[in-house]
């Protein structure tokens, strides 16, 4: 009898109790959150310059917040304040000394992003992450289920110290971080998660894999095959199973995951939960809960305010940068079926921060959203406004009309004499013809987005398809240092970065 996973499982269903009591109102909930934050950092240099004392003794505090306190990207929030905190300056944003800098550039920047991560962040998100584990309880799974262990594939837990603070991957730094309890069940395990080169740390799981029981593997989809793959061939095995037969759930975050099922299916002996999470270097954003197949749940208590900007031309240019003074609203505010991008303050002391990521709202009654992309992740050259998640469903049912795996992808628009065409890259080891892959993905959009179906009378003259190897896509991430289990290769390629792509496909074609 599986005593231990008997004793666990009864700890989180009692854990559970007080997580299903649901806030009678999210803007309430909301409302308190913002005021515990300007309270915490009213004593910063920021909570000074916005004069948080007096916002948070105003009626309409988070009228207040939002009219005195100017919105920022990325580079006007460094530029003006966390570039102190990286010299080691303390209450600059949010109380104390900051002493993790998260590195991110997304899938659409060059350089790297130094996000703060503060005590306080790295405590909001482990409550967030006992939170979905805790959910699992309201599954089926057998006791056993609750003894096994947790396979994460993230960032190096060996984090650069530069004398005044720790950099890395935010995977990295919050698996540096696990509460001791956790660290029976956290695989691959100390050792092998500071290993800072990927085909390293992939080996050494490949070998070590048979001597562990996993029940839930965590990380992106596209690494993660790769790795089940290999351990697969390495074992000669038929499927995964053969080695982890225990393994019940996967969970997965900040991708789509619709392109990777079938590859996913491919692998497995029989079907498990696929569960999805919304952790960004900014901080835990949503998860998944048990009964919502194609959504997440905001965690709306947990050390983030949240503001919603519609995705529009109002507010935004044809990159993707956000104009200024743009329109913004609260969660009271917002509607269903509409896309927004995200603006954040936070107890990391980001404050009205546009993270860079769209979602819309499939019930705003429970706050339940989906994830379309980032907001210079998408294409509109000429009005056609495909954003991700319509690429995503696209490439979706081109896999389950023609039968084929297609595991990475990506779009660009190009200029064709006066008018526009869109050009695909598909990334497949199975025969796919490029001519019939453009014309089935040019039907799809047209039925998915109207004003796809306008422009391509009206503006866009051709779409047309290139298929290369999977290696392909995965060799150009090696060489752009974005190789491993934290990256994600970019579905819409713009500019410098769909330079960078051509010249690198052009200088490989006699290989491929």
């Amino acid at each position: 009898m599986p005593i231990l996973g008997s004793l666990i499982r009864k700890a989180y269903e009692l854990r559970q109790f007080p997580i299903d009591i649901r806030f009678i109102d999210p803007a309430v909930e909301q409302r308190r959150v913002l005021r515990r934050l300007l309270n915490s950092a009213r004593n910063t240099a920021f909570g000074e310059t916005y004069n948080f004392g007096k916002i948070i003794g105003s009626i309409n505090f988070i009228e207040e917040f939002r009219s005195q306190v100017p919105v920022h990207d990325y580079s006007s929030i460094f530029k003006n304040w966390w570039y102190r905190s990286l010299n080691g300056e303390a209450f600059v944003t949010w109380p104390g000394r900051v002493k993790y800098f998260a590195l991110t550039s997304g899938t659409s920047e060059t350089s790297s992003k130094h996000i703060p991560v503060t005590s306080d962040m790295l405590r909001a998100i482990q409550r967030a992450s006992v939170r979905q584990l805790v959910s699992t309880t309201k599954y089926d799974f057998p006791d056993e289920f609750y003894e096994k262990g947790i396979l994460m594939i993230g960032g190096s837990t060996h984090l650069l110290y530069n004398g005044t603070y720790y950099q890395g991957d935010l995977s990295g730094i919050t698996a540096k971080n696990i509460p001791f309890w956790f660290q029976h069940f956290y695989k691959p395990g100390r050792r092998i998660s500071r290993e800072q080169e990927w085909s390293v740390k992939l080996n050494e799981i490949i070998r070590n894999a048979r001597s562990w029981d996993i029940g839930i593997i965590v990380g992106v989809p596209a690494w993660i095959q790769i790795m089940m793959e290999k351990i697969i061939d390495f074992y000669n095995v038929k499927t995964i199973h053969d080695i982890w037969p225990n393994l019940a759930a996967y969970v997965h975050s900040g991708v789509s995951f619709e392109p990777y099922i079938r590859s996913f299916e491919n692998l497995l002996q029989r079907p498990i939960l696929y569960n999805e999470s919304y952790l960004a270097s900014e901080g835990y954003i949503a998860y998944q809960r048990p009964g919502n197949r194609k959504s997440m749940e905001m965690i709306l208590d947990n050390g983030i305010f949240f503001e919603f900007i519609p995705f529009n031309e109002s507010n935004f240019d044809a990159e993707g940068d956000m104009k200024p003074n743009p329109e913004t609203l609260t969660i009271s505010e917002v509607e269903e079926g509409k896309e927004y991008a995200l603006l954040l303050s936070t107890c990391a002391g980001a404050w009205r921060y546009l993270i860079g990521d769209t979602i819309k709202f499939i019930s705003r009654e429970k706050c339940e959203i989906a994830l379309t992309g980032r907001t210079k992740q998408f294409i509109s050259l000429c009005g056609e406004h495909l954003s991700q998640d319509n690429l995503n469903r696209a490439i979706g049912m081109l896999q389950e009309e023609l039968h084929v795996k297609i595991s990475e992808f990506a779009i660009t628009g190009i200029r064709c004499g006066n008018l526009f065409a869109h050009h695909w890259y598909l990334g497949t080891d199975n025969s796919l013809d490029p001519e019939l892959a453009a014309r089935k993905l040019d039907e799809y959009l047209k039925v998915l987005n109207d004003d796809y179906r306008v422009e391509r009378i009206e503006a866009i003259k051709e779409v047309t398809a290139e298929v290369l190897p999977l290696q392909a896509f995965l060799d150009w991430m090696k060489i752009s240092g974005k190789e491993g289990g934290a990256y994600k290769f970019p579905r819409v390629l713009k500019s410098s970065q769909r330079e960078q792509w051509e010249s690198f496909i052009s200088s490989i074609k006699n290989t491929i």
